[in-house]
């Protein structure tokens, strides 16, 4: 018995010791492929600009602590806006192409890339646009090239905003699965879809006021680049007169209707290459790469701190697509003790989460703020949680598109009495307390447990509200009129004072750098996550180390795990949250 135990424990060994081994000579592929070199830019070349790989205004740096490797990422949208601003006065840049461009980017990013096109023009240098099929997002971005074209059998998407709720009333009621909802805020409708099987007045009003704004705001730019008036643009969507390659010449929306060979040969000709020949392209993200890594480090005296907070509120370390109260707290922190930097420009993604979170990272910037000035830069979305950590910085930028406010707090505890008492199950409790069981998801929802959390809701409401009254110097009366979890644009936000000017990350920048009375300054990207060797290994492409999420992602594709994800979200969430009311995805 003895032996056997004994070939058992070195087998065990052996078997342990080869995966080390392997894990380790892993490691040290990995660190030798992270230092190889960068593409190379050749003369006479094009940036081809392909987005499809690129979702966060920040890629992110790692620092994996337990084996002593650190990694940072250049496929953030800020990479892309750096690498365009170079590509400008880089002489082996002669253009920009967008050819059949399919991104998952929000308004606002394709807004601030559109925006460095547009500055990238003015060098001189070209952008031209190709594609098979125009959705109505990726034409905003490819209507401000020099040249639109358009496949012959293509299709052009030009018929205004929309937006789709799913409801679960009678699903909770079929299932027995029910969620208890409770909230303030008449617009938070966040949890509108448990409460009944179609749309309220005000949430239907919010939500109609939100994309004419979008709206408006999109053919404001589509109109200056493609000279075509703006009531003119309405009539084409209205009455879907773009939607043939013919029409959309017709109406001046493209300005070439041809095959892609065509249009590769247009461009040989821009560069003055043979018809014959292959001409120079190199991918934005290899671009980006190159810009990043090779470019020569300016050592300017003063810094400016940026801090990008994107993805839900939510508590523990965070990383690129999660605030963290670990990580945010931890940089601001960083940046505040650092004498070399002079401001900090937080720049918000988020739809809000965790109320908890949210007020943790207001201290923290209110902390900062008695040291040096936090400047906020609004991305696609700043709202509810979002906008807490917003509302007390020195100023607010936000695009015209952005959506934030939503001003407003609830509570959600899924319910499983129904569906427990038609299978069968009863559960029983014994307490030496009137309230020592709390709340069960086996019980009715007891009216004192009610009143105890709506008191909460109320209190954490009243909170957020005097949060944002003082940080925007309103009354707790004006904050409540425009609260109540309401939805707005960045160019309504604007005019009701939750926001101080239209503008763009780089306009942050120069207000931060004004407000420290500094000229002569670099920016500092912050984050820096700290993760695992098993985060390590998933990141590496390990198939036992993925997580759930990664293989059904994989399996399932990325429409429908979003599908998913956003009902496992409003299902899974639990206590008091400060959340924008709804999902929206613009096309």
């Amino acid at each position: 018995m003895r032996f056997l135990s004994n070939v058992l424990a070195t087998l065990v060994g052996l078997f342990i010791f080869c995966m080390m081994g392997f894990f380790l000579l892993i490691f040290i592929a990995a660190i030798a492929g992270s230092g190889s070199d960068t593409v190379s830019v050749k003369d006479n070349s094009v940036i081809v600009l392909d987005l499809s790989r690129i979702t966060n205004d920040y890629g992110g740096k790692i620092n994996y602590k337990d084996i002593d490797y650190f990694e940072e990422n250049h496929d953030g949208v800020v990479d892309i806006l750096r690498a365009i601003e170079a590509a400008q006065t880089d002489p082996s840049i002669k253009g920009i192409s967008i050819l059949n461009n399919q991104s998952q980017l929000g308004m606002a990013q394709n807004k601030a890339i559109r925006d460095a096109l547009e500055q990238f023009k003015q060098s001189g240098k070209f952008v031209y646009a190709y594609a098979n099929y125009y959705t109505q997002k990726e034409y905003y971005l490819n209507s401000v090239a020099n040249a639109v074209y358009l496949n012959p059998v293509g299709e052009m998407d030009f018929k205004g905003l929309s937006s789709e709720i799913m409801f679960f009333k009678d699903l909770q009621e079929k299932s027995g699965v029910k969620v208890e909802v409770i909230r303030h805020g008449k617009y938070k409708s966040a949890v509108e879809p448990f409460l009944d099987n179609k749309m309220s007045d005000a949430n239907r009003e919010q939500i109609s006021a939100l994309l004419q704004s979008v709206w408006d705001a999109t053919i404001v730019d589509i109109a200056k680049s493609r000279n075509v008036p703006e009531q003119r643009l309405n009539e084409i969507a209205n009455g879907l007169l773009a939607r043939t390659p013919e029409m959309a010449l017709a109406e001046k929306l493209v300005d070439k209707v041809v095959y892609e060979d065509v249009y590769h040969d247009d461009i040989r000709k821009k560069l003055k290459v043979d018809a014959n020949e292959k001409y120079n392209q190199i991918d934005i993200l290899d671009y980006a790469e190159n810009i990043a890594t090779t470019a020569d480090t300016y050592l300017a005296p003063d810094k400016i701190a940026i801090i990008y907070a994107q993805g839900e509120i939510d508590g523990g370390e965070g990383d690129v697509t999660t605030i963290g109260e670990g990580s945010i707290r931890r940089s601001l922190q960083e940046a505040r003790k650092d004498d070399a930097v002079k401001a900090i420009v937080l720049r918000i993604d988020s739809p809000g989460g965790s109320a908890l979170t949210s007020d943790l990272i207001w201290r923290e910037i209110e902390l900062t703020k008695k040291e040096k000035p936090v400047v906020v830069s609004m991305g696609n979305l700043a709202a509810s949680g979002g906008y807490y950590i917003a509302c007390n910085s020195n100023r607010i930028f936000a695009e015209a598109n952005t959506i934030t406010g939503s001003i407003g707090v609830f509570g959600m505890l899924p319910n499983f009495t129904p569906l427990a008492t038609k299978i069968g199950i009863n559960t029983e409790q014994v307490s030496t307390h009137a309230n020592a069981a709390g709340y069960s998801a086996f019980k009715p929802l007891s009216e004192n447990f009610k009143n105890v959390t709506q008191e909460s809701v109320e209190r954490i409401y009243g909170t957020f509200v005097d949060r944002v009254a003082k940080g925007r110097k309103m009354t707790t009366a004006a904050v409540d009129s425009i609260g109540q979890g309401r939805v707005w644009s960045g160019s309504e936000a604007l005019k009701i004072g939750l926001v101080d000017e239209i503008g763009g990350l780089d306009d942050a920048i120069a207000y931060a750098a004004k407000l420290a009375k500094t000229e002569d300054f670099a920016t500092q990207d912050f984050p820096e996550y700290e993760k695992s060797f098993w985060d390590w290994l998933e990141s590496m492409g390990m198939p036992f180390a993925k997580s759930r999420e990664t293989v059904l992602r994989e399996e399932i594709g990325e429409e429908n795990y979003r599908m998913i994800q956003q009902i496992k979200r409003i299902t899974a969430q639990k206590g008091v949250r400060a959340a924008l009311p709804f999902g929206i995805d613009i096309r």
